[in-house]
């Protein structure tokens, strides 16, 4: 087993003073030093050949190394040029381990072009692997159609830095690609946040942009000492599935993630005001354009009538309504007036 699979505090001591620098607080860097932790998050991860991992803030490979061993491929991400170097030195002739230096996000809403163009160019290769896979063995028994190609699905595998876990597991959500898990440490309170109930005061847009869509699962919480240099806070692994039949219940995914960061802007204001006050003229006495991928506006008497229908009272607030009544509110903003 190389030297980076045994990821320990004193081997990274030891490699950060060799190089002259030091963790980096601005990036995240608190590397998970306890082995067998990273063991259980890929078997949380439960990969085969069909699947291509998505992995944001390498670090030194250590998980990286365990991922290219079960997975039938990995899109690594590294922006530390200090670290990225021993990364690939490591991993940098890996046959199913692309290495990217560089940002995850091009912004807080969306993922790097050229990670998603990694990832789509992984999918076809693994795809393509798979399909030829299973054509061979359909050959060997004798019966073309006794086989078929395993569906090729993409899963998000990292010890995400913690200011960026957000807009990662959200935008991966929004996207286009055919994920279908996540298994991922993050500060323990954004996974308080995930799973939040209505009324809370960690319910919010990002609790109902998750909820909507996936099944979350806290697998277990994490304290600082099984990092190096230690955070001071306590983390947590936690497992995110995809739900397809939650998803395919929403009418436009784009409109809705535009929707739920809207009201929950305004989360301690009603939510009838909140949507009636789109619909005021502009001081000018001219009428605000609708901005892109928001629900058309309606009038208050609209509203009032809709809420009536879908059964929310006039003073409810974005805060206090169940994940599915919001995304039936979205789905009725989103249906033609």
């Amino acid at each position: 087993m190389r030297d980076s699979a045994r990821q320990t505090r004193s081997h990274l001591v030891r490699l950060f003073e060799q190089q002259g620098v030091r963790p980096r607080h601005d990036l995240g860097q608190n590397f998970l030093v306890d082995l067998n932790l990273l063991d259980l998050i890929v078997r949380q991860a439960r990969l085969s050949t069909a699947d291509v991992v998505l992995e944001v803030g390498a670090g030194t490979g250590s998980l990286t190394e365990r991922l290219a061993r079960a997975a039938g491929h990995v899109v690594s991400v590294e922006c530390d040029p200090h670290v990225f170097g021993h990364l690939r030195q490591l991993l940098g002739s890996h046959p199913r381990v692309t290495l990217i230096h560089g940002d995850a996000l091009e912004s807080k809403h969306a993922l790097s072009p050229e990670v998603l163009a990694a990832l789509r160019s992984a999918l076809r290769q693994v795809a393509q692997a798979e399909a030829q896979q299973a054509e061979s063995l359909a050959g060997d028994c004798g019966n073309p159609w006794a086989l078929q190609a395993r569906d090729v699905t993409c899963k998000l595998v990292a010890n995400l830095p913690y200011h960026i876990a957000t807009p990662v597991i959200s935008n991966l959500v929004a996207s286009d690609l055919p994920w279908s898990r996540m298994v991922v440490t993050i500060q323990w309170e954004l996974a308080e946040r995930m799973q939040a109930r209505p009324g809370t005061s960690d319910y919010g847009a990002l609790s109902v942009w998750l909820q909507a869509q996936t099944r979350i699962n806290v697998v277990r919480k994490l304290p600082p000492s099984v990092f190096w240099p230690p955070p001071k806070v306590d983390s947590a692994v936690v497992v995110i599935e995809r739900d397809a039949e939650a998803q395919a219940a929403i009418a436009d995914r784009a409109l809705f993630h535009q929707f739920v960061r809207e009201v929950f802007t305004q989360r301690r204001k009603r939510l009838l005001g909140v949507l009636a006050g789109r619909s005021g003229p502009e001081p000018s006495g001219e009428r605000r354009s609708d901005p892109p991928g928001l629900p058309a506006r309606r009038t208050r008497a609209e509203l009032q009538k809709l809420f009536a229908e879908l059964g929310i009272v006039p003073e409810a607030r974005a805060e206090e309504l169940a994940v599915g009544t919001l995304v039936q509110l979205a789905n009725r903003l989103a249906a033609p007036s």
